[in-house]
């Protein structure tokens, strides 16, 4: 009877070092440094990694390197296009630092974010990427405790303990509300998500507070998403005075808003203008075509990961950075002595 031939054996460290004629020590620092190793030592353990089909594992490269060489990112939701676009571009820029990323959803639980933060400090996270300044006192002790480069996004606070890279959120909302103003808008809805743990639409209804407006301003609180904000824009529809204009402090909920109007046979912008915060790629192709707050997200992404890098490597915090935001005027917002009646 013929025996099935034994596995073969995965190569390891040690198996390299000998057939490249060199010690553990030296195929260590080529996987993980290899700027530092001679050129032709560097060649000779390529081939032997390559000749024996090397594959070295996280974990084994972490105890000899002393790193994991990767760091976790807390956000929200996946379900925001905003946060997917900032996660696209974060995990781009970090590999160029040889650095991996882990993301983990908090649900905006604090209590959530503190255990997900954990558990990611306890795999050997090199860093954390929070997004909003509001995090419970876990969160915080954790930080301080475990001296974790953490670095807060989505927001700009050169006050804040840990370094901000991000954008005003009040001053991005003034942006939207400075537009509406301009074009004669006197009565606009200001439509915008839960603001239980959320300091980010806080701020800008904050923002929106503090702006010298001589009009009318009337809230609306709905879920983040296209449903909630169809849910508003059927609100909308049976005041016996409508609006003449809307902010929405997100693009998902300002689309939304869009289909339920079309539904409705509402007309943007002839009968009601519209105003995003987000400027999400959606919303250039919307009917009409939204305009919108441009949050550098994208931007904000690339700047984060260069600075956790840098502190991961130098041990030297970053500086707070402010991003700025402008506006995107497109076809859902029209003079308001312009509009049909």
């Amino acid at each position: 009877m013929k025996k099935n031939p034994e596995p073969k054996k995965r190569a390891n460290l040690r198996d390299v070092a000998k057939a490249a004629g060199v010690s553990v020590a030296t195929v260590s620092r080529v996987l993980n440094e290899p700027a530092v190793v001679k050129k032709d030592t560097l060649e000779k353990v390529q081939t032997a990694i390559a000749d024996l089909k090397f594959v070295p594992s996280a974990a084994a490269r972490a105890i000899n390197s002393g790193r994991t060489r990767f760091v976790g990112a807390l956000v929200p939701t996946l379900d925001n296009a905003i946060f997917a676009r900032f996660l696209a571009a974060l995990e781009r820029k970090l590999s160029d630092h040889q650095l991996s990323l882990i993301v983990a959803t908090t649900e905006a639980d604090l209590d959530i974010e503190a255990e997900k933060a954990k558990s990611l400090v306890d795999i050997g996270a090199e860093g954390l990427i929070v997004t909003g300044v509001t995090h419970s006192p876990a969160f915080h002790d954790l930080i301080e405790r475990t001296m974790m480069p953490t670095i807060i996004t989505s927001f700009f606070d050169p006050e804040n303990p840990l370094p901000t890279i991000g954008y005003d959120n009040a001053a991005a909302a003034q942006l939207a509300l400075q537009h509406l103003n301009d074009l004669g808008h006197r009565n606009i809805a200001v439509v915008h998500g839960p603001v239980h743990n959320n300091d980010r639409t806080r701020a800008r209804l904050a923002g929106l507070k503090d702006f010298p407006f001589t009009g009318e301003l009337t809230t609306f609180e709905t879920e983040i998403s296209h449903q909630g904000g169809a849910d508003v824009a059927h609100q909308l529809s049976n005041l016996d005075t409508k609006p003449d204009a809307i902010l929405c402090l997100s693009d998902v909920v300002a689309l939304g808003i869009l289909l339920g109007f079309q539904a409705q046979e509402i007309a943007v912008p002839d009968q009601i203008s519209m105003v995003g915060v987000d400027d999400l790629p959606t919303s250039s192709v919307s009917v009409p075509p939204l305009t919108s707050v441009h949050l550098p997200v994208s931007q904000m992404g690339e700047r984060v990961a260069d600075a956790l890098a840098h502190w991961i490597t130098e041990q030297q915090p970053p500086e707070p950075e402010r991003l700025d935001a402008y506006i995107v005027v497109r076809n859902s917002t029209k003079n308001a002595d312009k509009r049909s009646t």
